[in-house]
């Protein structure tokens, strides 16, 4: 049944239906994806709610290497790959503009999975409330948001650091890798970092204070990289992994005992290894030696604790102890373009794109 929307005496009356733009996934990519794939689409979108129902202005979107996985050709953590000719799945964070629900009125802030569309008219279930006195209301799709959740609990369930223990992180500089580089420090542990140029490195060692940090770039081959990250730490008890591919093959062989290492990702082999993957080192014999353990985590297996997560993190994102670098793409027009940059620019932190309000 529609219902009335909620008023308040900021809301101005809204036309019948609004204009919502669509990035429509097209075409499955064999390589790097980008704006080739997708094709922008305008809706027609009726404000009048049902209920239950909120309508949302997007403000912020989340771009995110998990994209490239779904639309693999093979079976990934999803049974199916993304489904063409439909909307982008993406996280999102907007202003609602009308509400069929008392605790939410026009103005305030939520996150959710809205996809990339300017607008979107959802049920309020899906959606999280932001406060925007404890943060940012970006970082709800940063470090108070899935990357965040994913650093924490891939770093503390399925890592288990010491204090005084080695954890080497690869993709440090990247939205999930800088946060677990700095919870592995909170836990007085000694972190490497692995990125991919000087100033990356720089800003490892700088910012977030890392002990050590490593341009994988700067190596030609698994084997010199190896020798580098063997020289600062002498081994290896925690390996977070964002990367895989070259770096991991300089990695694994250097565990130690009862060494934990975590797959988060393998961005390396987005681009085309997931449909043809490439053969990798056989070091399951370094598994055995050291009696290891590798374990893959995704952060949807801990959604429902996210309040847990945010507990814990908010404070520190608050008191301003915490670094949560954003890199913000302004435009509704530059997301294909903008994760296309994923695998072939430069950036740091969580990469965000920006639309204005209408």
């Amino acid at each position: 049944m529609p219902t009335s929307i909620h008023p308040t005496a900021a809301t101005h009356v809204l036309p019948a239906t609004i204009d919502n733009q669509q990035w429509i996934y097209l075409r499955h990519p064999d390589g790097v994806v980008g704006p080739e794939h997708y094709a922008l689409r305008t809706q027609s979108l009726s404000t009048v709610l049902s209920a239950g129902e909120v309508l949302v202005e997007a403000r912020y979107l989340s771009v995110d290497p998990y994209m490239r996985i779904n639309q693999s050709s093979r079976p990934t953590y999803n049974a199916l790959p993304h489904a063409l000719d439909t909307v982008q799945t993406a996280g999102v964070v907007g202003r609602v503009m009308a509400s069929g629900v008392p605790h939410l009125a026009p103005g305030d802030w939520v996150e959710g999975m809205l996809g990339w569309q300017t607008h979107a008219r959802v049920h309020h279930s899906v959606l999280r409330k932001l406060d925007p006195a404890l943060a940012p209301v970006s970082t709800a799709l940063g470090a108070l948001g899935m990357p965040g959740r994913t650093a924490w609990f891939g770093l503390t369930e399925s890592g288990r650091p010491h204090a005084g223990e080695v954890v080497v992180v690869s993709g440090a500089a990247g939205a999930v890798g800088s946060l677990v580089a700095q919870f592995a420090k909170r836990h007085g542990c000694k972190v490497l970092g692995i990125a991919g140029g000087a100033s990356k490195c720089d800003w490892l060692r700088t910012t977030l204070g890392l002990d050590w940090a490593v341009d994988y770039k700067a190596h030609a081959d698994a084997d010199a990289l190896a020798a580098t990250i063997k020289a600062l730490t002498g081994g290896v008890d925690v390996y977070f992994d964002n990367v895989g591919g070259m770096v991991t093959d300089a990695v694994i062989p250097l565990i130690n005992l009862r060494a934990r290492i975590i797959i988060c990702g393998t961005i390396s082999q987005y681009s085309g290894g997931l449909d043809q993957p490439e053969s990798g080192p056989r070091f399951l014999h370094h598994m055995l030696y050291q009696r290891a353990t590798i374990q893959g985590m995704l952060a949807r297996d801990y959604a429902h604790r996210m309040d847990e997560m945010l507990k814990i993190v908010g404070p520190w994102v608050k008191a301003g102890s915490l670094v949560f670098e954003e890199t913000i793409v302004h435009g509704f027009d530059q997301l294909p373009a903008t994760l296309n940059s994923l695998f072939t620019g430069d950036h740091r932190g969580k990469l965000l794109v920006a639309v204005d309000p209408l």
